[in-house]
């Protein structure tokens, strides 16, 4: 269901807040565990790492390494720090991709590469990363180590894809969703992994869940696409346009281009591969976006991956937390930030 259609049969849209609030006790244990981690002597790591943290976020794929150990019945803590690690390991690719992009705002604020610099910025995204294996060596598991380094190696090859690939509007569609596949998708395909395995989960159960969280990161990355071609600047974070500015060929882009005349590519060359754009441009992108029914198309592809994560929760008994996480999952297709 759309924001709008919500609106017009005045039904409360889904939102993170239940699951939120379902896991805030254990939000803080994390918290706590991610602030103690980056203790050390150099105050420019804190500063950096501390900013980021700080700012908070959604901080979803955390939340989803918890909800999955204790929807496999777990009630232990280790959980608590594989969450922690998920965390550090996103926030260190957020550093790195925010040198890549040149990225000035995230989440409202301006991005570490901004306020310090690239080469700071990159050091301390790999001190994230050396947090984030501590924290996987110390929980002590075999398995869940290979989930959390495999998904490590994964990310850093869809940033090489991506770079590949980088203002190709000739790209496939499929090419294309390998891309966010390994840059997105796989850290939360391994957070909700981690948290069957210390579960000790089934293998069906680890399988539904590792699948859960991938249908979900793809859902996640293809709404975030189309974001930002329809969102206001304050409630995503950032300049609506930014992707548009800094020459990003997501799938909005590519179904635009590919149902183009030769006048309509010719525009979207200049200002995506020639990146020579004028003020307007940006609105005419914008117009011509909804002309070919572009965002609809991601909407809908967004839509089939929900309705493949949500096909994968069958096999777990009806609780308030299995609807939590599918309300999470609704929540993913009409959120706004």
């Amino acid at each position: 269901m759309s924001k709008l259609a919500y609106a017009s049969e005045k039904i409360k849209a889904p939102s993170l807040v239940s699951l939120q609030t379902l896991f805030e006790g254990r939000m803080d244990q994390v918290n706590e565990k991610i602030l103690k981690s980056l203790e050390c002597s150099v105050p420019l790591i804190q500063d950096i790492a501390g900013y980021l943290i700080k700012q908070g976020g959604k901080r979803l794929r955390p939340l989803l390494t918890l909800a999955s150990a204790e929807l496999c019945g777990y009630k232990g803590h280790r959980h608590v720090g594989l969450a922690s690690a998920v965390e550090f390991i996103h926030t260190a690719t957020l550093l790195h991709d925010d040198v890549v992009d040149e990225s000035a705002l995230r989440r409202g604020a301006a991005t570490a590469n901004t306020i310090w610099n690239n080469t700071a910025s990159v050091l301390v995204g790999d001190f994230l990363f050396s947090r984030a294996f501590q924290l996987m060596v110390e929980d002590g598991s075999l398995d869940v180590l290979k989930v959390l380094s495999q998904a490590s190696a994964t990310i850093a090859e869809g940033e090489v894809m991506q770079l590949a690939s980088a203002r190709n509007l000739n790209l496939r569609e499929e090419n294309y969703l390998a891309v966010i596949g390994a840059k997105t998708a796989c850290l939360f395909e391994a957070a909700t992994h981690v948290g069957a395995l210390v579960a000790d989960a089934s293998s069906e159960k680890c399988e539904a869940l590792r699948k859960f969280g991938f249908n979900l990161g793809m859902a996640f990355q293809l709404t975030d696409d189309a974001l930002d071609y329809c969102a206001t600047g304050e409630s995503l974070g950032k300049h609506v346009g930014d992707d548009f500015a800094e020459g990003k060929v997501t799938l909005p882009i590519l179904i635009t281009y590919h149902a183009a005349t030769e006048i309509e590519k010719a525009f979207i060359k200049k200002c995506f591969v020639d990146l020579t754009q004028e003020p307007q441009d940006l609105t005419r992108m914008i117009k011509l976006i909804h002309d070919k029914g572009a965002l609809q198309a991601v909407s809908a592809k967004a839509q089939s991956y929900l309705n493949n994560a949500r096909e994968c929760l069958k096999i777990f008994e009806e609780t308030s937390l299995k609807s939590t996480l599918l309300e999470t999952l609704d929540f993913v297709l009409v959120r706004n930030h």
